[in-house]
């Protein structure tokens, strides 16, 4: 449901979206009363919700707006005319469909393979998944008869709203084959990653951003706006259409409860996840008081505490993630020093994945 706000009740000339100033534009698309207050309608639908991310960027409908994204990350080298949607959005049937969003593959008019997919968590080998896919592509192609010659590019883009480098800066980075030294192998194989929070142009800056930077803010922001808010922001009529496209789902009946099966699956999974902490923490707990006891002084009982709660956390922990990077005969030659640094880790990508 969309909520409408008065804002002209509260004689206001801008609102605060994430920390940044955004000037109210002329409301075109505002409802005159005899008061002469409009009312601001926003579009409330989030383009980082898988759902809506592949209605925006996976339509055959509006390849424009996917256009004008891919010539954004990729460049003005070798600019994008026109793309074709390998696995269109195809309306969802069942409960179970509705939780599967496939990631958006197209391929452009030079032939070269783009996957695009949307992150709102860093889940464990991530990096190694990307890395996987991306060289599936580009070997895929390989059929008998074929020489490596005739291979085109295969690129992997992801949108991530958590970073997969807290400590780089960097918006967009940028993965290709080089020498240490930096000198180029091939360009055939790429991996984008966009990391969403180290977004920093603020909004009055938006004519000299970026392309990157424009969309960045858009898919950060763009739940906030109206229509025409989004047009007095961003002249491209790339962003315009883009919100169009999330306005059709705020106001299709089966599109907006698909989305909102989405949001609730992500809203659980994030529910699941902390309870898996806290389960870890009470069973970790129960074993470090059992190794306690059976040691029988009170430095082996809190020295058992310690070690059995982290010990139980990192057991569970990797269960949740559906990883075993670590079994327990392994763990109990470890430190505390070196159990508590591997239980942070584990949380840390947990709470990632839940956000």
């Amino acid at each position: 449901m969309r909520w409408p706000w008065r804002l002209s009740d509260l004689d206001l000339k801008s609102v605060a979206i994430h920390g940044k100033e955004v000037k109210i534009p002329a409301r075109e698309d505002s409802c005159k009363r005899g008061s002469g207050a409009a009312i601001v309608v926003v579009i409330g639908i989030k383009p980082t919700v898988d759902f809506a991310f592949k209605r925006v960027f996976g339509n055959p409908e509006h390849p424009r707006i996917t256009i004008h994204f891919l010539n954004a990350i990729l460049g003005p080298s070798l600019q994008i005319r026109s793309v074709e949607f390998c696995n269109p959005i195809l309306d969802k049937k069942t409960d179970d469909d509705k939780l599967s969003i496939l990631d958006i593959l197209a391929e452009d008019d030079r032939g070269r393979l783009i996957n695009i997919e949307i992150q709102t968590s860093v889940p464990a080998g991530l990096n190694q998944r990307l890395t996987y896919y991306v060289s599936s592509l580009y070997s895929g192609q390989l059929k008998e008869g074929v020489k490596h010659t005739a291979l085109n590019p295969a690129i992997s883009i992801c949108v991530l709203t958590q970073p997969m480098y807290s400590k780089d800066p960097r918006l967009h980075l940028d993965f290709r084959l080089r020498e240490t030294s930096g000198l180029l192998l091939t360009d055939d194989l790429q991996i984008h990653l966009l990391q969403l929070s180290k977004l920093r142009e603020p909004v009055h800056n938006m004519s000299r951003a970026t392309s990157v930077e424009k969309w960045a803010y858009f898919l950060l922001n763009v739940e906030h706006l109206s229509l025409s808010g989004v047009r007095g922001i961003f002249p491209e009529a790339e962003f315009s259409e883009a919100a169009g496209v999330l306005n059709m789902i705020s106001q299709s009946p089966e599109q907006r409860q698909l989305y909102e099966a989405r949001k609730k699956f992500q809203f659980d999974e994030a529910a699941r996840m902390e309870g898996a902490l806290n389960q870890g923490r009470e069973e970790g707990l129960n074993e470090g008081l059992k190794q306690g006891r059976e040691q029988g002084r009170e430095e082996g009982r809190a020295q058992g505490r310690a070690e059995g709660t982290l010990l139980g956390q990192i057991i569970l922990l990797q269960e949740q993630m559906g990883v075993a990077e670590f079994n327990q005969n392994e763990l109990t030659n470890f430190s505390d020093a070196q159990l508590s640094e591997v239980a942070e880790e584990f949380k840390r990508r947990l709470r990632n994945r839940s956000r």
